[in-house]
C-alpha cells in the first residue's frame, strides 16, 4: 500500500471515528498497521473492560468473534462491531453447549492424550452430566454461550488463582487441555479439560524451544500458557501477552525469544526499544488476527458492519460468570 493511500485510509478511520463517537480497540495479536490506529491495544477481556469504561456509542473491536461478543456482554447499550465477520477463534470453536463442531480436526493434536482430558465427541453439557457437583471455569477465549453455562471465567493469567478461590476438590475447565495441565501443576484439585487448543501455540515443540535458545543463548524465553506443557517447563517465564509486555521491561535482560503469536512482537519493540525480541518459530501467525485490516476498519465505521448483540438470555449469565472472577482479590 502507497504510503498516500495508507494516510488517506487514517484520515477517513479517524474522522469516521469521531462522527460516530466510536473507539478502536486492537488485539496484541493483529497486524501492526492495525495497533498503530487503535486508541487501546491489549489482551481480548483487558480491552472490553476498557471499553466498559469509555463514553463511547461504538466500540470496533479488532479481533475475533469471541472478544465482540466479550463487548458485547459488558457494554450491552453500546454498539459491538467486529470488522472482518469471518475472523473467529479454532479453539473457541472447539466446544458447543449441546453440539459439536469438527474444526478441531484441521489442527493436529497430542499423540497421547491425558487420562484428565475430555475427548471431542463430548459436548460441555456431557461433561456438566458426568461431574454435577464440578463446577465449570471457563477460559475467556470461548464463545458467550460457553460463558453463560459457566461457574466462573478465567484468564491464562489467573486461572490457578480461579480454581484456587473455588470450594470443591474437582472443577471443569474449558477448552484449553495446554492452560488445564499447566493449571493442574499448580494446584492440588483435579482438573477435568476438554481436547481443545490453540494451534498456534500448540503446534511449538521442545525441538523448537532448543533450536532457539542455540539461535540465542543471551535470551529469555517467554511462553504463552496456551503451549504444551513441556514447553512451559523450558521457559524462565510462563505468562500472558500482557505479563510478557511487563516481564520485558521490566528485566535487565537485552534479548528475549517470544512464545506467542508473532504480533505481539510489534508493541514489545515499540515499548522496549533498547531490546531484542525473536519469535520462537516465524509460522507463529494466527490467520484469523490477521483478518482485520485498515479497509477492513474504514467499512465497519463506513456500513456499521458486522453488529455483534449477544442476546440477554446468554449475556447475563455469561457477565455474572465474568464477575465471579472480577471479584477474586
Amino acid at each position: 500500500m502507497r504510503r498516500e493511500e495508507l494516510e488517506s485510509l487514517k484520515e477517513e478511520i479517524f474522522r469516521l471515528k469521531e462522527e460516530k463517537n466510536a473507539i478502536i480497540l486492537a488485539h496484541n495479536y493483529q497486524r501492526e498497521e492495525v495497533q498503530d490506529i487503535a486508541d487501546f491495544i491489549g489482551d481480548s477481556l483487558e480491552l472490553s473492560r476498557t471499553a466498559a469504561t469509555k463514553p463511547c456509542d461504538v466500540i470496533v473491536f479488532c479481533g475475533v468473534h469471541f472478544m465482540a461478543e466479550s463487548a458485547s456482554i459488558l457494554s450491552p447499550q453500546k454498539t459491538v462491531l467486529l470488522p472482518e465477520i469471518d475472523a473467529t477463534c479454532p479453539m473457541a470453536d472447539m466446544i458447543e453447549v449441546r453440539s459439536t463442531r469438527k474444526v478441531w480436526k484441521t489442527f493436529p493434536g497430542y499423540d497421547t492424550q491425558p487420562s484428565f482430558v475430555f475427548p471431542h465427541e463430548y459436548t460441555l453439557m456431557d461433561m456438566k452430566n458426568q461431574y454435577p457437583e464440578a463446577p465449570v471455569v471457563s477460559y475467556v477465549n470461548t464463545t458467550a454461550d460457553v460463558k453463560a453455562e459457566s461457574y466462573i471465567c478465567c484468564t491464562s493469567a489467573n486461572v490457578v488463582q480461579v480454581i484456587e478461590s473455588l470450594d470443591v476438590d474437582t472443577v471443569i475447565c474449558v477448552p484449553d487441555r495446554n492452560l488445564s495441565m499447566w493449571a493442574q501443576k499448580h494446584t492440588k484439585k483435579k482438573i477435568i479439560t476438554w481436547d481443545g487448543f490453540c494451534h498456534v501455540h500448540d503446534r511449538i515443540t521442545i525441538k523448537d524451544v532448543i533450536k532457539a535458545r542455540s539461535l540465542h543463548p543471551n535470551a529469555l524465553f517467554m511462553a504463552h500458557p496456551e503451549c504444551r506443557i513441556e514447553v512451559l517447563e523450558a521457559a524462565d517465564h510462563v505468562t500472558s501477552t500482557s505479563g510478557m509486555l511487563r516481564y520485558a521491561k521490566a528485566s535487565s535482560a537485552k534479548e528475549f525469544i517470544v512464545g506467542t503469536e508473532t504480533g505481539l512482537i510489534h508493541r514489545l519493540k515499540k515499548e522496549n526499544p533498547d531490546k531484542v525480541f525473536y519469535p520462537l518459530r516465524k509460522d507463529m501467525i494466527c490467520p484469523n488476527m490477521k483478518k482485520t485490516t485498515l479497509k477492513s476498519v474504514l467499512n465497519a465505521l463506513k456500513k456499521m458492519e458486522f453488529v455483534i448483540k449477544v442476546p440477554e438470555q446468554i449475556r447475563v449469565p455469561a457477565k455474572e460468570a465474568l464477575d465471579r472472577m472480577l471479584k477474586i482479590k
